[in-house]
């Protein structure tokens, strides 16, 4: 690639940031807001999530990214879930999981299944784009997405390899400042991540001084 190429793409990026609707403005912000919030293990956060949601399921919607629309309806449940769910107690009372390696190897092979067989029905049936990339992001979401609501320390692996791919598929819509925002998730993903497992590790040793 050479560099008067580079430059084109840089300008269409920033073309596209200038652009850019208020409705996606306001989504990437409410989005960021509600991640960490929940890295910060605050309820609150599946509020932001309520909202940001709603925005998506009608900007994915236009965008013809069909799968992604119909996960964010899947997110905006998930997301009452999850409220419910964590008002059930204190930040501090509702502990950081583990699940074995079964579990996530079930889930990447079931997973991986249904990835396929999604993106190959899209194909054949729908105008959608990327549809083996949308099928894969949306599969995979959708367990990550119960993980978070039931605190599995695990669920960050997931989200950080999700947001990546999301940079590529929304970007290709021509959604770059959301595919920004997906950058700055897979950031966040990484030191929520690094923040869970110190919390997990405090637990662990809170839990064996209570039983000694």
């Amino acid at each position: 690639m050479t560099i008067f190429a580079n430059v084109e793409i840089i300008d269409e990026v920033l073309e596209g940031l200038a652009n850019t609707s208020l409705l996606e403005w306001a989504g990437v912000l409410i989005g960021t807001g509600y991640l960490i919030l929940i890295a910060l293990k605050n309820r609150f956060g599946w509020f932001f999530a309520m909202v940001s949601t709603a925005i998506y399921i009608y900007l994915c919607y236009i965008s013809q990214l069909y799968i992604e629309s119909c996960l964010q309806v899947f997110y905006f449940v998930m997301a009452i879930y999850g409220w419910i769910t964590w008002n059930k107690g204190s930040s501090e009372e509702r502990l950081i999981i583990r699940w074995p390696i079964k579990y996530h190897l079930l889930n990447i092979v079931a997973s991986s299944i249904v990835t396929v067989a999604l993106g190959y029905i899209m194909v054949i049936w729908t105008d959608q784009e990327n549809p083996y990339l949308d099928a894969f992001s949306t599969v995979f979401s959708l367990v990550a997405t119960y993980m978070v609501t039931q605190k599995v320390l695990e669920n960050w692996i997931y989200w950080i390899v999700i947001d990546a791919t999301l940079i590529s598929l929304y970007s290709s819509r021509g959604l770059y400042l959301t595919g920004f925002h997906y950058l700055i998730y897979t950031i966040i993903a990484i030191f929520a991540f690094i923040s869970w497992i110190r919390i997990y590790k405090a637990q662990k040793i809170e839990s064996h001084i209570h039983r000694t």
